[in-house]
């Protein structure tokens, strides 16, 4: 074995004088297994409400959508739809058209987000798996359906399949500026509300979906679309196929993933992270100041041990080791049973559910965990830079000591 990490094992372990520098070495070594602890456990939970969105979002969202650059909608000509369907890695591909418009229901209204898509909706999109009461298809017989938001039943007080009380959709109509009669003014088409979906909030709250022939006649949108929704072959190669249509369809038009789609949400998910894991690093930084102190009391302590050592031959860098090393142990030991038990509790969590979230309508029981080995490492070389840090000039006071005068 080495001498110098034997010498150094021997200064943290030994059994024969337990004094204060032996306590505050253990403390050192608590303080930075709780924080290592507590790092990885933060750490996780954010990962696990990052992937908790990005699964939620994507029952709504498709794996890449294109949108015109400026304004709202764009026309969307056999062409433009052939260089879609031709890119290589494109399985197909959704018209939509999105707009808002006034939804009545017996004597109650509200602002809606319409979403008017084609057939294939629900070959690419999971939204059926949020349905929570009545059907997910559009179409049925030859008769239309709209599925609509648990919000927006609650807001109308809406009951599914029901023939006798249909949806009724107001829209203004084009050049329509002046007119004695209001009503006179908007586009009214009506239709039966099939299901009902929950996802989140945000579109529960306000997004009714509808056939594309029904959003057509409705908006009046004719060939004109609001975006093209593309559902790739190997989820592998998005990016690729997202950087193959950006090049097919020109700079008029901008080509989103699904994370780009809500880039300001998961990027908030990500700065938070980041102020998080800054912010434990600097407890761990200050937990590891009992480290120099001890290492600083043990150079102090062991002055004459010093000298014999480097009369017996041993040379500047062997008695710096030692000190490295030493306060390697006390470090490594408290983030080595920090990160067992931050990779327990997380494991627990994921596993049983300990921690709820306590509200009932929350979309999961428990808190959203997930591990990354990424997380790990980065601790880990945190408290390797840490530890250098604190560690260094202890041992170079050490390997400075005069032999002549503590011998």
């Amino acid at each position: 074995m080495n001498v110098a990490l034997l010498i150094a094992r021997r200064y943290f372990f030994s059994k024969k004088k337990r004094n204060i520098i032996n306590i505050i070495s253990i403390i050192a070594m608590i303080g930075v297994g709780v924080g290592t602890m507590a790092l990885i456990v933060v750490l996780s939970v954010f990962n696990g409400l990052e992937d908790l969105i990005k699964s939620l979002y994507g029952k709504f969202d498709p794996e890449i959508k294109i949108t015109a650059l400026q304004g709202k909608s764009f026309e969307a000509n056999a062409d433009f739809l052939a260089k879609i369907k031709n890119t290589p890695g494109v399985a197909l591909y959704t018209e939509v058209i999105e707009d808002n418009c006034l939804l009545r229901y017996n004597d109650r209204q509200m602002v809606v987000k319409i979403k008017g898509v084609s057939d294939n909706f629900f070959q690419q999109n999971q939204i059926d798996s949020a349905i929570v009461d009545g059907h997910y298809r559009l179409k049925r017989d030859n008769q239309q359906y709209a599925l609509i938001g648990r919000g927006v039943q609650y807001q109308l007080s809406i009951r599914p399949e029901n023939p006798f009380s249909p949806l009724q959709f107001l829209y203004p109509k084009a050049g329509k500026k002046t007119v004695i009669n209001p009503e006179n003014a908007f586009r009214q088409l009506g239709i039966q509300a099939g299901g009902v979906f929950a996802i989140e909030r945000q579109y529960d709250d306000q997004y009714v979906f509808v056939p594309l022939t029904f959003a057509q006649e409705l908006l009046g949108y004719e060939n004109k679309r609001t975006s093209i929704e593309v559902k790739t072959k190997n989820p592998d190669q998005i990016d690729k196929v997202k950087a193959s249509l950006q090049k097919s369809l020109g700079p008029d038009f901008q080509v989103l993933n699904s994370e780009e789609q809500h880039v300001s949400l998961l990027r908030a998910v990500k700065v938070e992270k980041l102020f998080v894991f800054v912010t434990f690093t600097f407890v761990l930084l200050i937990a590891s100041i009992n480290i120099f102190f001890s290492l600083s009391m043990l150079v102090l302590d062991k002055q004459k041990d010093i000298a014999i050592l480097a009369s017996l031959g041993a040379d500047a860098g062997t008695i710096r080791r030692i000190f490295l090393l030493e306060g390697a142990i006390v470090a490594f030991t408290g983030a080595i049973v920090g990160l067992v038990v931050g990779g327990a509790i997380c494991w627990a969590q994921q596993t049983f559910g300990i921690v709820s979230m306590g509200m009932t309508t929350s979309v999961v029981e428990a808190y959203p965990v997930l591990m990354r080995p990424s997380d790990f490492l980065l601790t880990a070389t945190a408290i390797i830079v840490i530890t250098l840090l604190v560690s260094i000039r202890p041992a170079r006071k050490a390997a400075a000591l005069s032999i002549r005068d503590n011998l």
